[in-house]
């Protein structure tokens, strides 16, 4: 068994939570206005503010009637500013005879078309849905795993398009989340690398087994052939933990009947050599090695090249 480095619970894979939310601030969308709306609006409101100033209270002092002898006077401001509402109207929705914006033009259809039968023809995918271990984090974008495997089809005569769908920091709970919009066109396998920042945070065993399981139901429901990678859990939660995290993988594999690779970091895990200076993500050399331990998982579903 390897060595595996001491990891703080507060430790995450990855350079940022994806639980933290980021949100833009909030933006009051512009109110659209008519043609002389502005003032019109002012000189309407002024007069009806004038001729009901005080009439909310009654000779007797009460405020919960409004006084009857000031209805005429609201009623005759109201109907002395209608001919400017009509008029400012008819300003805002330009002469009758005014041209209109033309439609579409007849020309663009076929080019519309064309663009849907390309997204239509668009190559098989496969997505590799993980954290930063998917991503690649310390590494350029073509040495990582889903880069290697995509090199990997092409050197063998297949013809998918692998898509790299990892987020750092990203836990199951992340990936469920974002497991729609990833699913985007012609998705025949999914990869799943999920859990290791479940681990190491300490979040619930039966949390990271119910994410794992909607995704993977999920997707098979979508007819997608999906492979599961394990993860280990660090040894300073104890025997317990571990072993309970450990064996979710497995558990969610058999309920849902897919290929299960028991640990996405065999061959790697705690080996200096074959990690970044972090001792947790391969580098270029142990992303090699997860890209063939993958490889062996996923050639027998590929289908005909």
């Amino acid at each position: 068994m390897h060595d595996r480095r001491r990891v703080e619970p507060a430790e995450t894979i990855g350079d940022f939570l994806l639980n933290r939310s980021i949100v833009a601030p909030h933006l009051e969308p512009a109110r659209p206005q008519g043609v002389g709306e502005p003032a019109l609006f002012q000189a309407v409101k002024g007069a009806f503010e004038r001729d009901v100033e005080g009439s909310w209270i009654d000779r007797e002092g009460h405020g919960d009637t409004m006084n009857l002898t000031f209805m005429p006077r609201i009623l005759r401001s109201l109907l002395a500013a209608l001919p400017l509402i009509v008029v400012a109207g008819s300003a805002a929705c330009g002469p009758a005879g005014a041209p209109r914006p033309e439609a579409a033009s007849p020309a663009t259809a076929p080019a519309i078309a064309e663009a849907r039968q390309e997204r239509l023809a668009s190559p098989a995918r496969i997505v590799f849905l993980g954290d930063s271990l998917t991503a690649g984090l310390g590494l350029p974008r073509e040495q990582a795993v889903p880069s290697l495997i995509q090199e990997r089809l092409h050197a063998e005569g297949y013809g998918y398009d692998v898509v790299n769908a990892g987020v750092s920091g990203d836990t199951s709970a992340g990936g469920l989340s974002r497991l729609d919009w990833s699913l985007e066109g012609d998705v025949k396998i999914l990869v799943v690398e999920l859990g290791a920042n479940d681990g190491l945070r300490g979040l619930p065993v039966s949390q990271l087994q119910r994410n794992l399981g909607e995704i993977v139901a999920r997707a098979k429901a979508r007819g997608i052939t999906v492979i599961l990678t394990g993860m280990e859990a660090p040894p300073n939660y104890g025997p317990a933990y571990t072993s309970e995290f450990r064996q979710v993988f497995r558990d969610v594999a058999d309920e849902h009947d897919v290929a299960l690779v028991p640990f996405y970091l065999e061959g790697v895990a705690g080996i200096p050599s074959l990690n970044n200076s972090d001792g947790i993500h391969p580098n270029a050399a142990g992303a090699r090695i997860v890209a063939e331990t993958l490889w062996r998982a996923l050639e027998p579903v590929l289908e005909d090249r």
